[in-house]
């Protein structure tokens, strides 16, 4: 029988916990209220904030079609092939007042397109004119006709719109508005002259009536404040500019758009779909709960009645359950038992006793495991190494190491990961000691089944921070090399999977324990050779191996007239050309059957020197590239692993010297080449319009009145103008087709014809592409 007594000298029981536990259940309909209130307040919110969002996006959409057709307009008028032909062509004084006049014309057209466009004209800086809509003006006049309102002076608003920034949309005056005489301005700065000097600017306007008008339009717009802002978070237009509600969101002349409440508003902000404005809404708080107070009051009331009932299952239960507990906790005591420590809680005490046992059968069991493989890695590694333990019956260690001997038959491959430090970035979050151990576990098991599949036993170990399998071949094989090959090519295939860049060396075959040291060394041997055959291959030492006296005489192909052919090569500047000459030395040398390792660094040695010789004489003088300021360069090349590597190297640094010694030469020359281009592009210039009437003319006839060939002249005019010499052609074709048709009743035909075109299907193509509209439209509006 349980009771309070009892309870407190078991406090740390499980009879507590689960007291507790149950008490729990007396709180659960007051979390589940709480949940329905939190969630039911949520969803109001949240259908709060739908509304506004889509309230928002309708503002959004509707104020963006203003907006998107101001930036169209201001694009058209800043790419208007008049406004170019104006502000950066060189044409003679007598042009440009036909030409300005046909640019106001083209606005009228604008005009009529955007009607919903108040105001736009171009501001010229070169000659203080202003070009409208059917009209030029100069600045004062331009002034006090569109923007005289007294809200803004002639300075201030030359400087806003001459030397504001680019793409900015700001607040000015505008005469012909509506009450508040204002309008949303558009303004984008015209590109610079080729003397780098500001041309003018483009000014697009639209008045605030028109977004005012189009918010209120909007269903459900209920009289909130509505702002504009810019990138600045300044007001552009606001529909109620002294409400009450916007003084908590001012931070001077800005808005703080990153505070969703102050006092007792809220704001919501978009960002614009087509420019950097925003856009605004701030509304009342009290609207978020005014229907939330009957869901709040309502929850009360649930969690009271709910507290009402559940208290009585608690003890029953509690009563019930722990009985069984007690009777196992009694069965695992002991007389090593602590008493208080069973007596205290009944779950921790059987976790622990079960804990304890499994974790001491598991030390044993993992400590009998790593004995085992030390002593295994270290008995190969002595056998390697040729320090055998002449006290060790090596037949008995093979076999209580569980390694099965297939003969007496012994080689050696050795592997080298070559991007190792790469694969650790593969593993975060693990030791480097440990993913080291993971890399070694992955070869391991893939070279030792796969020797194993071959009929032979391998057993791999780490040695001189590489791995090496110790394969004891299957007696009475013919074939051992061509075994040992595939066992390190699939080796190779199946651990690219793991993105594991491996080098593989292969030993001969030797017999006895004594034997293994030699194809060691013969396996270390074939891997120094990597230098000269490269990395990432597989490397056997019968294909390396030369008698001791092959080398005697040998040298490598590098003559003296040679080396002084390669640094003239390089003095000259020609990469393609000592490209080809430090190639062809190293290919003359590599092409043999096996290079010697001494020879091919004493090749590389030498190439190297030849590049200190040719950087010594091009560093001579002021501003001249050398060593010293290149510290680098040297032990970049040095410290490569392979004879390709190097060549790679000494490749990038050849294109740098040769870069530097042509910048040398054809700076003397550059200057009196500018000077012929810009001739000749003039008188290019002066061909096309003396001769623009001819039906032959194109670029290769161009190109042979010249005695060029069309293809290189018209690269050389691109270059200079930024357009071929064809679309020079066809406009000014068109300027006088347009001429033409203003000036004589000639049909399409005809005067296609009259400008050097034999299609008049070809003209109209070429007119609309230029011009955006057919030759029989453009009539209609002249």
């Amino acid at each position: 029988m349980l009771n309070i007594q009892n309870l407190w000298r078991k406090r740390e029981s499980i009879i507590v916990t689960w007291l507790v536990s149950y008490s729990a259940v007396l709180f659960v309909p007051i979390v589940i209220s709480l949940v329905i209130y939190a969630q039911a307040s949520h969803a109001l919110k949240s259908e709060i904030h739908r509304a506004n969002d889509s309230l928002l996006k309708q503002m959004r959409y509707t104020i963006d079609n203003q907006i998107d057709l101001m930036k169209r307009l201001n694009m058209e008028m800043t790419w208007s092939p008049n406004l170019q032909h104006l502000m950066y062509s060189s044409m003679p004084a007598q042009e440009v007042p036909y030409t300005a006049y046909q640019l106001v014309n083209e606005f009228r057209l604008f005009k009529t397109s955007y009607a919903s466009i108040d105001e736009f004209y171009v501001v010229s800086r070169r000659d203080g004119s202003v070009y409208r809509s059917g009209n030029i003006r100069d600045l004062k006049s331009a002034f006090y006709t569109i923007h005289q309102t007294g809200a803004l002076t002639f300075e201030q608003w030359k400087s806003e719109v001459l030397n504001g920034t680019s793409n900015s949309f700001i607040v000015l005056p505008h005469a012909n508005a509506a009450d508040e005489h204002t309008a949303i301005a558009y303004i984008t700065q015209l590109p610079k002259d080729m003397n780098g000097q500001s041309t003018g600017s483009v000014v697009v306007m639209s008045d605030t009536r028109r977004f005012q008008e189009a918010v209120e339009g909007i269903s459900g717009f209920s009289g909130a404040t509505l702002l504009i802002l810019n990138h600045n978070n300044e007001i552009l237009m606001s529909n109620h500019p002294d409400s009450e509600e916007l003084a908590p969101f001012l931070n001077g002349k800005r808005i703080q758009t990153d505070s969703a409440q102050a006092g007792s508003s809220e704001l919501f902000s978009i960002n614009s779909s087509v420019s950097d404005l925003k856009y605004a809404l701030i509304i009342p708080s009290g609207i978020y709960w005014e229907k939330a107070e009957y869901v709040r009051n309502f929850t009360y009331v649930s969690i009271l009645v709910s507290l009402a009932g559940a208290g009585v299952l608690t003890w029953f239960f509690m009563r019930r359950n722990y009985s069984p507990v007690q009777q196992l906790v009694e069965s695992l005591k002991d007389e090593n038992t602590d008493r208080s420590y069973a007596d205290a809680n009944e779950f921790r005490f059987i976790q622990k006793v079960v804990a304890r046992t499994r974790t001491e059968n598991d030390e044993i069991s993992m400590q009998l495991q790593k004995h085992q493989q030390v002593l295994r890695s270290n008995m190969i590694n002595r056998l390697l190494k040729g320090k055998p333990d002449t006290l060790v019956p090596y037949e008995e260690a093979f076999r209580s190491f569980q390694m099965k001997q297939v003969s007496t038959e012994f080689a050696v491959i050795l592997f080298v990961i070559e991007n190792e430090d790469k694969l650790y970035e593969f593993l975060p979050g693990i030791d480097m000691n440990e993913r080291s151990k993971l890399i070694h576990l992955i070869i391991s098991n893939v070279v030792e089944e796969l020797a194993e599949k071959q009929g032979h036993a391998g057993y791999v170990v780490e040695t001189d921070d590489m791995m090496a399998c110790l394969v004891n071949l299957k007696a009475d094989t013919s074939g051992w090399e061509h075994d040992l090959h595939d066992i390190a090519a699939e080796a190779q295939r199946f651990l690219e999977r793991y993105d594991m860049e491996l080098t593989i060396s292969l030993s001969g075959r030797h017999a006895s324990w004594i034997g293994i040291s030699e194809a060691y060394r013969e396996a270390v041997d074939a891997m120094e050779y990597k230098m000269v055959l490269g990395k990432k291959g597989i490397i056997a030492y019968e294909d390396i191996r030369a008698d001791s006296t092959a080398d005697i005489g040998y040298g490598y192909y590098y003559p003296l007239q040679i080396e002084q052919q390669l640094i003239n090569v390089i003095k000259a500047g020609d990469p393609d050309e000592a490209a080809s000459c430090m190639n062809e030395i190293i290919e003359k040398n590599l092409d043999k059957p096996v290079m010697p390792l001494t020879l091919a660094r004493c090749l590389m040695f030498n190439l190297v020197g030849t590049m200190i010789k040719a950087i010594n004489e091009l560093g001579e003088g002021s501003g001249g590239i050398t060593l010293a300021d290149n510290p680098r360069w040297i032990d970049d090349i040095m410290a490569c692993g392979t004879l390709r590597e190097m060549q790679e190297k000494l490749q990038s640094l050849l294109q740098e010297v040769c870069a530097y010694a042509s910048a040398k030469r054809s700076s003397h020359v550059s200057r009196e080449r500018e000077d012929t281009l810009r001739n000749l592009i003039e008188e290019v210039h002066q061909y096309i319009q003396a001769n623009y009437m001819d039906m032959n003319l194109n670029v290769n006839a161009i190109g042979e009145h010249f005695q060029l060939k069309g293809s290189y002249l018209s690269k050389l005019y691109k270059t200079q103008t930024g357009e071929g010499i064809l679309d020079s052609i066809h406009k000014y074709r068109i300027e006088q087709a347009k001429r033409l048709m203003r000036t004589k009743p000639e049909s399409v035909s005809e005067i296609s014809r009259q400008i050097g075109y034999n299609d008049p299907a070809t003209f109209i193509r070429v007119f609309k592409k230029y011009e955006g509209i057919t030759p029989g439209k453009y009539r209609e509006i002249i």
